[in-house]
């Protein structure tokens, strides 16, 4: 369960403050697939960053599994996050002079797991995201929606326990971006991971368990697209 409690963030001072969240309360249950929906400029993005313990708001609480993680010194936070949570952006971020394999192998390098668990992990995770014959091939040959299978792999290696995606299909055609949707859905279910996906795509969040429409940093509306599986 996710519960976020009255969070607002705001930028700059004086004159030049922007209120970028204002006031954020709604909960998240475990395993659930939520949108986060909002035009460019909306907060959706802040949201996730506060949400993450990437940014600290001025108020609120931000509680995951029972845990404030707000209150957290920034070394237990980062201990949290890279335990629990892993990211993928619209922009891929992939090394494109490293091979597929060192690319999903980087956040098992830096959590320091043994190498022969690693390398089990890392061709699970091309495996499921039909890339296993790319391993040795160069990330940066790649092609758009590949490297973004690719960001995919790197993500749920080390299988979190709650993943977010920011724009996952903003750069990506409409198969390749259901493809891209259909393997994070399915992660989600096979894991019971909880899905976040930050996104102004109305048609996306339809797919998703909950939607969460923000608006000039203050919720619109939270409701279910679907009914979210017990």
């Amino acid at each position: 369960m996710i519960k976020v409690k009255h969070v607002s963030k705001t930028y700059g001072k004086k004159h030049n403050e922007f209120v970028a969240l204002d006031d954020i309360s709604f909960e998240i249950p475990s395993g659930a697939s939520v949108a986060i929906v909002g035009k460019s400029g909306s907060g959706k993005s802040t949201l996730m960053h506060v949400m993450s313990g990437l940014d600290r708001p001025e108020t609120g609480e931000v509680v995951i599994g029972g845990q404030n993680i707000l209150t957290m010194k920034q070394k237990a936070v980062d201990h949290f996050r890279a335990t629990k949570m892993s990211f993928i952006f619209q922009s891929f971020f992939i090394q494109g002079n490293e091979s597929c394999y060192d690319n999903v192998g980087l956040p098992l390098e830096i959590a320091r797991i043994a190498p022969k668990k690693r390398k089990d992990m890392i061709l699970s995770a091309l495996r499921a995201v039909e890339l296993e014959d790319k391993m040795k091939v160069r990330a940066g040959n790649l092609s758009g929606g590949q490297k973004q299978r690719l960001a995919i792999a790197r993500a749920i290696v080390s299988e979190p326990k709650i993943l977010f995606a920011d724009e996952p299909t903003g750069n990506l055609d409409s198969a390749t971006g259901e493809v891209i949707e259909d393997l994070l859905f399915d992660y989600c279910k096979t894991y019971k991971a909880t899905l976040i996906i930050v996104t102004h795509d109305s048609d996306l969040a339809a797919k998703c368990d909950m939607a969460i429409h923000i608006r000039d940093g203050r919720i619109q509306s939270v409701r279910a697209a679907k009914k979210v599986a017990v």
